[in-house]
C-alpha cells in the first residue's frame, strides 16, 4: 500500500504527457515499458475498438459468468447484419470514456466506482468486456468490445486495473489530509480552549471523517479483490 501511495504522490508531480492511442493500426506493437508509463492515466490511455454488444448478468463478478455474457454477446454480434460501432475508451482513474470513433460523440462515461469487473476473454481472445452498474437503475450490465488483436484486449484490462489502483491510493492520500486537517481542528480548538459545545463538535467531525473512510476502506479492498481475480492475470 505504501508502494501504491509513493506512486500516486509521483504521479502528481510529473508532468503531462501527450496521449497515444492503441488499436489504430493491426501492425502498431506496444511498448514493452507501457505498464510503467502510470503518468499517461491521468489523462487517459486511448484505445479505438469496436462495441459489439451489452448483455444483462446477475453477478458483478467472476469468471464462468463473464465468458458466458460475451458468448451471448458475441453469438448475438454476429448474426447482425450491422457493422460494429467503432469506439474509442479513453480509461483513467475516473473511470472509462465512450465516444463514436468517427463522430467524437459522448455514449457513455462510466465512473470507476461502477465496474466491478474486467476481462480479457480467454475463448474469444479480441475480446475485452467490463461489467459494471446501469447508471439509471441498480442492474449489472456487461459490455464486450473487439480489439485489433490479443494483445490489444489484454492491455486494455490491465490498463483499467491499473486505473483502478491509482483511484484508491489518490483517494487515500486525499484521506490522510482529511484526517491531518482534523486533528489540527481539535488541537487547536483545546489550546484557544473553546466551549465544551465547540469541542465536542470538532471530536465528532473526526470520529466521522475516520468511520467514513474505514467503510470506503473495506470497499476498496473490495474492488481491489475484483481487479486482482484471476481473469486479470493474462
Amino acid at each position: 500500500m505504501d508502494a501504491l501511495k509513493s506512486a500516486g504522490r509521483a504521479i502528481i508531480k510529473s508532468p503531462g504527457v501527450p496521449r497515444h492511442t492503441w488499436g489504430t493500426s493491426k501492425h502498431e506493437k506496444l511498448p514493452e515499458n507501457w505498464t510503467d508509463t502510470k503518468e499517461t492515466l491521468l489523462e487517459g490511455m486511448v484505445f479505438n475498438v469496436k462495441y459489439l454488444g451489452m448483455t444483462l448478468v446477475e453477478q458483478p463478478k467472476g469468471e464462468d459468468m463473464a465468458s458466458a455474457a460475451i458468448h451471448r454477446i458475441v453469438c448475438t454480434a454476429r448474426a447482425s447484419a450491422k457493422k460494429f460501432r467503432k469506439v474509442t475508451l479513453t480509461v483513467s482513474p475516473k473511470g472509462i470514456v465512450l465516444t463514436d470513433t468517427e463522430t467524437s460523440e459522448l455514449i457513455e462515461d462510466v465512473s470507476i466506482y461502477r465496474i466491478s469487473y474486467c476481462t480479457a476473454d480467454k475463448t474469444q481472445d479480441k475480446v475485452f468486456a467490463y461489467v459494471s452498474q446501469s447508471q439509471f437503475s441498480e442492474t449489472l450490465e456487461c459490455h464486450a468490445f473487439l480489439c485489433q488483436k490479443r494483445k490489444i484486449a489484454q492491455a486494455v484490462t490491465l490498463t483499467v486495473a491499473q486505473a483502478f489502483k491509482i483511484a484508491l491510493d489518490l483517494w487515500e492520500v486525499a484521506q490522510e489530509g482529511k484526517n491531518k486537517k482534523a486533528r489540527t481542528c481539535c488541537s487547536c480548538a483545546a489550546a484557544n480552549t473553546q466551549t465544551e459545545t465547540s469541542d465536542t463538535q470538532c471530536v465528532a467531525a473526526a470520529n466521522n471523517s475516520n468511520h467514513y473512510m474505514s467503510l470506503i476502506s473495506h470497499s476498496g479492498e473490495q474492488w481491489m479483490a475484483v481487479f486482482f481475480s484471476s481473469s486479470c492475470d493474462i
